[in-house]
């Protein structure tokens, strides 16, 4: 499996427990309270610190600092034959991370199966060299900044084989070779006239498919944005049966938060402490060494040009994207992570001349300022994520050394457009910001109004945006025990790192005591969650002199805007994504929501609101399907009745009736009449896929006064927007006999 087919995977998050249908009836639909027990957070895993750093981005993801960890766990397991993945690395780092991240992910999931330490070397080592054979791709396909097509894909796909042939020169371990053999093999056998299917296929082999399709699908591609977690597992079920061992994906779906900072700490034990590198399964090789800090003038360049409102990206003498500041993913919906070390094209920004005619690669600025040594100011336009076109000023400054040659190009993008961009209208709102006095962050109030305006903007703009909240850790006993001045200034001091990462068009703002919030403009739930993690690295490496040099640690909740969403509900999936970090250990990030967006409606038969002729009853009602099982479609309801402070009415068998009403929408103004729903949702099995969840839906007034209102069906339509994102559903066409009498008749 490659960039051309199904998406893969990144990160080892996993799924909390889920619990049954009728669990429902007995919840608190609020949720908001703070879960009783939360466990003090020990000392964290040096795997950890590691790990943080693989899914930074810009300059400083290639430091030696970084790599010399990446090179202390590759040591730790492959020992002479390092060599292999300092070639893949050197041909393709983002292939090499991608490779670190899955191997880790196995390890883990592999120790929770207690699997033979045999079957465990071979599954690391099988994952960490499983894309060896890139090295072979040509680099005009393997750095294309977009999909592969044609010729493209089979040229990928041949990387396999050479993988293959990589490793049965230098291993003599039948177990690796085997694993690698079968990782792209389907479940079914569908694919590449396999020989093997099902069970029959090696275990580590179908371990290591899944965790490689996780980690590339939650990880940015220049072509396709990552994937909100809850939407991979999503697509995973989707696999079960077909692509993937579906007891195994039902497995790694559930995989609780408490079993996974379990998994970290024994992984960190077994790769830092007890691995003892297997040389005798390879022929010699060369070795990896350390590395040394960034020098501060790099730190401060690197912060200066992710802080710059103007477009920066610098092309190297190989003609490779070396630097891709933040306005530069503002401006194409490009990441940093995705972009870098891939060659430079000027249709990567649709860049055409003062002529409005398209540049050409034969005519681009950075080749022939760098051909030239001469910089050059230019007018002409680009096209942004939108598919907007803007007028820009193009600065080109070619690169030399103090020995004439030539290092690269740099490249400024002013738009010099009379529009004004979101991240401008949204900056505007600090301006009015009212502060917190200690803090000098907005206060409570303050947010509240901003926040309402924030998703009201956003969804207009049909725009991305998150929403952080997060929490000092054990924020008492520092004040138990240092006092109050001292708490005052971890406050401050947490205020600070908040603002230090924030970007044209964010928000920062005390909510309350010791929580703080962010909002992030233009941000999608992977950029949310990576800003939040970011955070929380810098915080818990801050020595505080007024609490003896020691360091805080805090929480983070992060979800993003989504179909149906209002202001009240994306705050509380956000505190409880919270609440779910504090209660596994605190010092973490937690990501909920789906990141789905309003879809084209089906064309099936829909009933009318005002059918008071043909029926008693005034609905709309709709089938959709979620490729996730019955016990996860249930975890997602809780979700939607916890956010939208819906009341549990009754629960029989597999259905389920709500009462909801419409003081929380979006638009709402303070004249408009309250209008109370009854919202009947019933669960079944989808007998299309292997684990797949049919739901009938039925959305109606609960009041008959209230049928005759104009926007009645407008209200209705956000609320069932809003259910197909946390079910992470799509439309199905509604049967005949439901047509003509309704599906709950």
């Amino acid at each position: 499996m490659g960039e051309a087919g199904l998406p893969k995977f990144e990160r080892f998050a996993l799924h909390g427990t889920i619990p049954s249908i009728n669990h429902l009836a007995n919840m608190n639909s609020a949720t908001n309270s703070n879960p009783a027990g939360s466990k003090a957070l020990g000392p964290v895993p040096d795997l950890a610190a590691m790990l943080s750093t693989l899914s930074e981005t810009g300059p400083s993801m290639t430091s030696r600092k970084k790599r010399g960890g990446q090179d202390q766990l590759i040591e730790a397991r492959l020992g002479v034959a390092s060599g292999l993945f300092t070639a893949m690395r050197a041909k393709h780092e983002a292939t090499a991370l991608h490779c670190l991240r899955v191997a880790l992910g196995c390890s883990a999931w592999s120790l929770l199966m207690d699997m033979s330490s045999e079957q465990r070397d071979a599954l690391e080592i099988a994952a960490l060299l499983h894309d060896v054979g890139k090295i072979g791709v040509p680099d005009a396909v393997l750095l294309k900044p977009s999909a592969l097509h044609g010729d493209e894909v089979t040229l990928m796909g041949q990387q396999r084989v050479t993988t293959q042939q990589i490793l049965a020169a230098c291993c003599s371990s039948a177990d690796v070779l085997e694993i690698v053999y079968y990782a792209s093999t389907w479940y079914d056998g569908s694919n590449d006239g396999a020989d093997l299917a099902g069970k029959e296929l090696p275990l580590g082999a179908r371990v290591l498919s899944i965790v490689d399709a996780y980690d590339s699908m939650t990880t940015d591609h220049v072509y396709r944005r990552a994937m909100p977690r809850e939407r991979v597992l999503a697509e995973l079920y989707e696999g079960a049966g077909t692509q993937f061992d579906p007891d195994l994906v039902h497995e790694f779906c559930n995989l609780t938060d408490a079993e996974r900072s379990r998994l970290d700490e024994s992984v960190a034990s077994r790769w830092l402490k007890e691995l003892r590198p297997p040389n005798c399964i390879w022929s010699q090789g060369p070795q990896l060494g350390g590395g040394a800090n960034l020098s501060p003038q790099l730190m401060f360049f690197d912060r200066l040009a992710d802080s710059m409102h103007d477009t920066l990206i610098f092309v190297d003498n190989y003609g490779k994207v070396a630097r891709w500041n933040r306005a530069a993913e503002r401006l194409t919906g490009i990441g940093a992570d995705s972009i870098l070390g891939q060659s430079w094209l000027p249709e990567l920004l649709q860049l055409r001349d003062d002529q409005d005619l398209p540049v050409s690669p034969e005519a681009c600025p950075a080749k022939l300022a760098m051909e030239s040594g001469v910089q050059a100011l230019e007018r002409g336009s680009v096209v942004d994520r939108k598919g907007e076109t803007r007028g820009i000023n193009l600065h080109v400054i070619p690169v030399w050394g103090a020995n004439g040659s030539v290092h690269g190009a740099v490249l400024l993008i002013r738009d010099v457009s009379s529009q004004i961009t979101l991240e401008e209208r949204v900056q505007n709102l600090h301006v009015r910001a009212t502060q917190d006095p200690l803090t000098k962050v907005a206060n409570r109030a303050e947010f509240d109004r901003v926040l309402a305006e924030f998703v009201r903007t956003h969804v207009a703009e049909t725009a991305p945006c998150s929403l952080i909240i997060c929490d000092i850790d054990h924020f008492k006993k520092v004040n138990d025990n240092y006092g109050h001045p001292a708490g005052d200034d971890a406050l401050t001091t947490f205020a600070s790192v908040l603002q230090s990462f924030t970007r044209a068009g964010d928000f920062v703002a005390r909510y309350g005591g010791e929580e703080f919030v962010l909002l992030c403009a233009d941000c999608d739930h992977h950029a949310g969650a990576r800003r939040a993690e970011e955070v929380r690295s810098r915080l818990s490496t801050m020595p505080q002199p007024m609490l003896n040099n020691m360091c805080i640690t805090a929480s983070f909740g992060v979800t993003s805007l989504q179909a149906g969403d209002t202001p009240e509900t994306m705050l509380a999936r956000a505190d409880r994504a919270l609440l779910q970090a504090k209660d596994t250990g605190r010092n973490r990030v937690v990501q909920l929501g789906t990141g789905v967006q309003d879809e084209p409606a089906a064309t099936e038969h829909r009933s009318g609101w005002f059918s008071f002729l043909e029926t008693s009853e005034v609905s709309i009602e709709r089938v959709m399907h979620t490729p996730v099982p019955l016990e996860l479609a249930v975890e997602k309801l809780r979700g939607f009745v916890a956010d939208h402070r819906a009341g549990i009415v009754n629960v029989s068998d597999h259905q389920v009736c709500l009462n909801i009403d419409s003081r929380h929408m979006p638009n709402r103004r303070d004249g408009d009449r309250v209008v109370a729903f009854v919202i009947d949702i019933r669960f079944n099995h989808d007998d299309r896929s292997a684990s797949g969840t049919e739901i009938h839906v039925r959305i109606r007034p609960k009041r008959r006064r209230d049928r005759r209102l104009k926007d009645i069906e407008a209200r209705a339509m956000q609320f069932l927007r809003s259910l197909k994102a946390y079910f992470m559903a799509s439309e199905c066409e509604m049967p005949e006999h439901a047509k003509k009498n309704g599906l709950f008749a």
